[in-house]
Order: structure tokens, then sequence, then C-alpha cells
């Protein structure tokens, strides 16, 4: 647990700095830290932390906008902090995907034992017997919506996720553009043949070894693509 990276977001240094001192008290090693809402999705993106700690006050644009954005691409559990008591913005927080949220000011050492908490909560759950989908180095799950590939998950969106997953349920057989639009997309989807284009060069750049010659994702000429096992 304590091998766990932890990104805290604050606008203000010295919360900053007395988070990590106790955290790092506590025995947690690997600590990042971000002022404002742009560098949290950055250093986010940059270093895959187990759990942010989020102000939701930050000089640039919210911790509400910044948990929506990180909730398109991960489920890593956020703790949301304010100087806000109000039962709205608690139920907004949690609404938009939080995992706590705790009112400032606040006691740092609370702060340590309920990541700890969250933590070994998480490390429970993955422990469990979760059924994964394995096709070659690169090994599925639907239900913790996670991906990995030489046993480093992969971050997708969650269009992306859902196009890999309608292609491996039907390795083997040749998709038409607009089977998977309407199976993926929806049946009312008006958009063009370039937004599947897109989507599949994503995967091949994220899942493939080399995207231009595919092992698993192949494209048919005139006819589609076909996920080979």
């Amino acid at each position: 647990m304590y091998n766990k990276k932890i990104l805290l977001v604050d606008d203000e240094k010295d919360i900053l700095d007395m988070m990590e001192t106790v955290l790092r008290k506590e025995g947690f090693k690997y600590i990042l830290k971000a002022s404002t809402g742009k560098s949290a999705i950055e250093e986010y993106k940059k270093n895959t932390p187990d759990i942010i700690v989020l102000d939701i006050m930050l000089p640039d644009f919210d911790g509400y906008e910044v948990c929506k954005q990180i909730r398109e691409i991960s489920i890593v559990p956020i703790i949301f902090l304010s100087a806000k008591d109000e039962e709205i913005d608690k139920l907004l927080s949690f609404a938009l995907g939080g995992d706590d949220y705790i009112t400032k000011p606040f006691s740092p050492k609370e702060v340590a034992y309920r990541i700890k908490a969250i933590l070994k909560r998480e490390q429970l759950y993955k422990e469990q017997k979760i059924e994964w989908i394995e096709i070659g180095d690169i090994r599925i799950s639907k239900e913790k919506g996670c991906v990995e590939k030489a046993g480093n998950e992969i971050q997708l969106t969650a269009m992306e996720f859902k196009l890999l997953i309608y292609l491996v349920q039907n390795r083997g057989i040749i998709l038409s553009k607009s089977q998977i639009l309407e199976n993926v997309w929806g049946s009312d989807f008006e958009g063009f043949d370039n937004t599947l284009m897109v989507h599949i060069r994503h995967l091949r750049e994220k899942l493939e070894d080399d995207a231009v010659k595919p092992k698993y994702i192949h494209t048919i000429k005139k006819m589609g693509y076909k996920f080979i096992a």
C-alpha cells in the first residue's frame, strides 16, 4: 500500500506541504503535487497516481471539472477537499464520481487514514476473482473497465473501451463500419466514417506493438474491420 502514488491538488502551498509531511510520516513515499486544475490533469496523465486528494476551489477551473475530465479515462479514487459544507456540494461531488468529501479545516492525519482505508479497500477489490478476457499480451476486464498490455494498464476513453469490447466480443468476424457505428455509437448516430477511423487509430496506437502493421485490429478492404485473436 505504501508504494502507492498519491496526487495532492490544492492552490495553497502550505496545505500541500503540510499534507505531504504527514503522509510521509505515515509511510507513503510517492507524493505528487499540483496547484491548478490543468496541472492536476497533466500530472495524472503523466504519472497515473493511485488516489487523488482534490481541492474544489482552484485558480483556473474547479475540482469538479478536474474530476469530470479524469472520470472520462479512469476510476481512480478521488477525495474532495472543500471549505464548503453544504449538502448540495457534497452530493454534487459524489454524483461526479468522488469517493469521499472532507471539509476544511481538516486534520491531515485524518486525511492520511482515509487514504489508507480507500487504498486497502481497492486492494481487496483487486484481489477478488475478476473475469478477464485474455488475447495474446492483452487482458480486458469488463467489470473493472480495465485493459492491460504486457502487464501494464492502458488508459482508454469510455468510447475506446466500448469499441474494443465490441470488436473483441466479435473477434474473427468481419464487422462493417455501419455495424460498428450502430452497435457502439447507437442507431441514431449521424457521424462520418472518420469518427470510427480515428477511434480505430487510437486503439492501435495504444494496443499494437506497431500501429502501422497491426496484429489485432485489421482493416478488411471495402468491408470493415476484424479483431484477430
